[in-house]
């Protein structure tokens, strides 16, 4: 009856909605009782926020799972799919004007052809992408998880032999992009998401950064994140691959130690420091870490685009090797995926500490401390 009748849209929508719950939920895509990262609460879903869309074109959306400065992304049903996408959404006629709007638009929508072109399993697969009333929208691959912002912090670093199967898996998937000329631009953390009791990485946001180019260099905002970003790609130079394996390294530091390489109070002193401040040895900030590793890290971070790594591929296998010194594999591809125990005794036969109960480790307390407790 819905169908036919016009008088009824609003119950077709909704069951339209309801359909789509219960089919992720049938698959196991999608777990109403969770309280995980990145599902949807009952104050972020239509019904319950007005500034929530009922529906994006043929999407019908099922809530709000995240907010950025220029959109919202939201969990949604697409009537084409099994299973949940995530929808990210950039208001271009809300950030551009007239030229710029057209220029923001042709880009936009190029950036995500190419981008819809990486099918790799460490990328988040992007399906569609469109326009409606000014709003352009991209719909995703949905992944259950978070992002490893979460474990950027001194109190929740993962353990070494994890995280250096994370970053050969992300240095895989930057050399997949780009050998098929895409480079991502605003690498990071939280650009990538992980499902660590299921064994996932994805890289997310391809070609945002470049979306957004225009609006960020108008108001003379750096594009991308400043920290993370290479010394020529706060000159406004050229970039490449380069640039997002300098911003990896970034990453890796992060992750290594709870804190960035280069921090100050000021834009200006910051890309000062970056353009010219040798970055700092990993090990000042945890001397447990091998030199190996350090190494890595360091020729990653080298000022030259020429001096550091060439490929991701390059990068990926010195990672896995400093791994195979650690008496764990780090590619996932010939091996299972690696558990607690696992990795407990592999950082103990290496002169690192134990998990936590919650899976990380207590960086508070000197790592060679915990493996002789």
């Amino acid at each position: 009856m819905a169908d036919i009748d016009p008088t009824t849209s609003d119950l077709k929508l909704k069951l339209v909605r309801a359909r789509g719950l219960a089919m992720a939920t049938r698959t196991g895509t999608l777990d109403l009782n969770a309280t995980q990262p990145g599902l949807v609460n009952a104050a972020s879903t239509p019904a319950a926020n007005p500034s929530v869309p009922a529906r994006i074109g043929r999407f019908v959306i099922q809530g709000e799972i995240g907010r950025g400065a220029m959109g919202a992304v939201y969990l949604a049903h697409d009537p084409n799919r099994v299973t949940p996408v995530a929808l990210k959404t950039l208001a271009l006629s809300r950030e551009f004007n007239g030229p710029e709007l057209a220029d923001a638009r042709s880009r936009f929508f190029r950036e995500a052809e190419m981008a819809g072109r990486l099918h790799h399993p460490n990328i988040v697969q992007i399906f569609d992408s469109g326009e409606l009333d000014g709003l352009a929208y991209i719909a995703m691959e949905w992944v259950r998880g978070e992002d490893l912002s979460t474990y950027a912090t001194p109190s929740k670093l993962l353990p070494v032999p994890l995280l250096l199967r994370v970053a050969c898996r992300v240095a895989e998937a930057l050399a997949y992009a780009h050998s098929k000329g895409v480079t991502h631009r605003d690498v990071k953390p939280a650009n990538i998401m992980v499902d660590l009791t299921n064994d996932v990485v994805k890289v997310m946001d391809f070609g945002v950064a470049r979306i957004t180019d225009s609006t960020r260099t108008r108001t003379g905002v750096v594009l991308g994140t400043p920290s993370f970003m290479s010394p020529e790609q706060l000159a406004g130079q050229r970039v490449d691959g380069r640039t997002d394996l300098y911003a990896l390294g970034v990453s890796l530091f992060q992750l290594l130690t709870g804190q960035l390489p280069f921090h100050h109070a000021s834009m200006a002193a910051l890309m000062r420091a970056i353009a010219n401040e040798p970055a700092p040895d990993v090990r000042s900030l945890r001397p447990d870490l091998p030199e190996a590793l350090a190494n890595v890290v360091a020729l990653a971070l080298e000022k030259h685009p020429d001096v550091r790594y060439a490929d991701g591929t390059l990068m990926a296998a010195d990672l896995r090797a400093v791994g195979a010194s650690l008496r764990i594999p780090v590619d996932n591809r010939a091996h299972p995926p690696l558990s607690a125990s696992q990795a407990t005794g592999a950082q103990a036969a290496s002169g690192f500490g134990p998990l936590s109960s919650a899976g990380a480790i207590d960086a508070d307390t000197p790592v060679s401390q915990k493996s002789q407790s």
